[in-house]
């Protein structure tokens, strides 16, 4: 088991340095067992961002999904990616719900084509991303009412890699800009697609922006309310991300063809400010 935990670590710091960053300043049995659930909703996140075509994506999943809803039921797997999760589940009681909710974000980003309304989005963004942050929670261990914090900070750090990654998933034929949203600003998906950054696009950017900073305010004050020796490195997550955002806004949303990220020097001042708090 530890050679796999091994590899959810090197899989994690190849996979995300900002979640990397962060792990490091847990514990080594919290960090251990964060890198394993990073490594499941990677595996799990890779079967769709990963596949040639849309069939391929479905039945990839549908097969995973199959071996998660046995591992669940029984408590044990022979899959790598599996195993680690599981002793994580179990050593934390992380409800199962969180992970086959992630199975069902992923089955939305396989058929949804477009998002009509941010309410939409909204449960995207739950399903992909705070059931990470709540399986997180779990690991870390929290209070109440920490939880609908924990749900806020994965839809603020969602929506922040939306707004990033603008260019690169229209590369991936794929939009989650919710279409009320273009319509509310007269931005069309033909700009979208043609990669128009005019004042419309800004104007667009900029109340995605404001958004996701609600939701980063919703959920600050679910920080304290962690453990004292995982919060740290939740506070320097968001941190990190929000810089991001700020990048983001800096460049006059300049997303079609860069990709914001936090170096890491700033990510180390990011610390050492969180210290300071």
């Amino acid at each position: 088991m530890n050679e796999l935990y091994a590899r959810a670590g090197a899989v994690t710091a190849e996979g995300s340095r900002s979640f990397y960053f962060a792990t490091r300043f847990f514990p080594r049995e919290m960090a251990r067992s964060a890198h394993a659930v990073y490594w499941f909703c990677r595996h799990t996140d890779d079967l769709v961002d990963e596949c040639d075509y849309i069939e391929q994506g479905r039945a990839d999943l549908e097969n995973w999904s199959l071996k998660v809803h046995s591992a669940l039921d029984t408590g044990d797997s022979d899959h790598p990616v599996l195993a680690p999760f599981l002793d994580t589940v179990a050593r934390y009681s992380i409800p199962h719900e969180y992970p086959l909710d992630l199975l069902e974000g992923m089955r939305m980003d396989l058929n949804a084509t477009r998002y009509r309304t941010f309410e939409e989005l909204r449960i995207f963004c739950y399903r992909v991303a705070s059931v990470v942050g709540l399986m997180m929670s779990h690991v870390i261990g929290f209070r109440d009412p920490a939880l609908p914090h924990a749900i806020d900070l994965g839809i603020a750090m969602q929506l922040t890699n939306i707004l990033r990654d603008v260019g690169e998933d229209l590369d991936r034929s794929r939009i989650y800009l919710p279409q009320e949203d273009l319509d509310r600003f007269g931005y069309t998906e033909t700009d979208l697609r043609a990669r128009v950054n005019n004042p419309a696009f800004r104007d667009l950017m900029k109340f995605e922006a404001a958004r996701a900073r609600t939701y980063y305010a919703s959920a600050e004050p679910g920080i304290s309310l962690l453990s004292r020796q995982g919060r740290f490195a939740v506070q320097i997550a968001s941190d990190v991300y929000k810089g991001i955002l700020t990048r983001i806004e800096r460049s006059h949303y300049d997303v079609f063809d860069t990709r914001a990220v936090v170096p890491a020097s700033q990510k180390y001042w990011l610390t050492a400010k969180a210290l300071l708090r």
